[in-house]
Formats: C-alpha cells, structure tokens, sequence
C-alpha cells in the first residue's frame, strides 16, 4: 500500500510539474496592428479653399433644424479648411461646455481630415491609447470634414447631447455641402 501511495505521489508531482512549466511558456508574439505599414497615406484628402459663411451658416442651420426636430439642445460650429472659426450657433438651453467642445470637434475633423469617430472607436475598440497624447485630437463623435470636390473646404462639430447624437446632426449639416 505504501508503494502505491509513494508512486501515486510522483506520478501527480510529475504532472504539476510539466502543467507548471507548460503555462511559463510565454505565448508566441501576436502581430500588431499598429506595426501595419498601408499601401497609401489614410485620410490623404488634400485642403481646399475655405468655405464661405453662407455655406457654413446653411449648414449650421441645417444641423440644428435636426436638432430641433428631436428636441435635442446642441452647439454647432463650423470651421474653414484652416480650422478657423466661421459661425457657430448656440441653441437655447444647450450645454455652456459644449461651446467650446463643438468648436475643438470642428477643428480637430478639419485638420486630421478625418470623422472625430474615428478617434473614439480607435481609443474605445482598438485601444489606440496613443491617440490621447495627441495635440489637438478629441475622441468623440460629432466633427465632420466638409467636403467639396474631393477637398476640405471646413467642418463641423456638435457638442451638447450624446456622441451618437452630435454625430448625427452633423451628419445632417455636413450633406449641404457635398
């Protein structure tokens, strides 16, 4: 009985420790997307000439009519191919906080050529943490590149409800221009 319990003993010492070594083993290196290299240049939309204030206003106006359709309270600001500041509208009740976030979502789709979207889904589900130390960027839905003849004229951005809705108020501004 004794030798049984003896064997019995090494054998499960013997298993524990090839499981034990088994889960060390590191894992092979996944690839990193990050370490991707693309064929051509992402959001390579060249800049136009900027656009006029009664263009800008038309979309204002356009972005903030859907806002009023759904009751929604919301800032919209339209910048030039340069990310200035061309008009902006404050709509009664909406956020004092997203003056300014309407104005940097604005911005930051007119000089990274890209959908302010994009930065939140590669923060939110690619994990692109990067992308927060970035000077400028914002990564939340709701700023929109204007564009014309394949080239930025400006964007817009709407701060005041939530990304989904922001997003599509602009969505709704930024088809004036096309």
């Amino acid at each position: 009985m004794r030798f049984l319990t003896l064997t019995a003993a090494f054998v499960v010492t013997g298993i524990c420790l090839n499981l034990s070594s088994e889960a060390q083993t590191p894992a092979p290196a996944a690839v990193n997307p990050l370490d991707a290299i693309p064929e051509s240049m992402p959001f390579d939309v060249p800049y136009g000439a900027p656009i006029s204030l009664d263009r800008a206003e038309a979309a204002i106006a356009a972005a903030v009519a859907e806002a009023r359709k759904r009751h929604w309270k919301l800032n919209v600001a339209v910048v030039d191919s340069g990310a200035n500041l061309v008009a902006f509208q404050r709509m009664d009740g909406a956020q004092l906080a997203s003056i300014a976030v309407s104005e940097h979502k604005a911005r930051t789709a007119a000089t990274f050529r890209r959908e302010t979207k994009v930065f939140e889904d590669g923060i939110q589900l690619k994990q692109n943490y990067y992308s927060l130390t970035i000077d400028g960027v914002i990564a939340s839905r709701g700023g929109i590149p204007l564009i014309e003849g394949g080239k930025i004229i400006g964007a817009i951005g709407c701060s005041g409800g939530t990304g989904s809705q922001d997003e599509a108020a602009c969505k709704v501004g930024a088809a004036t221009v096309k």
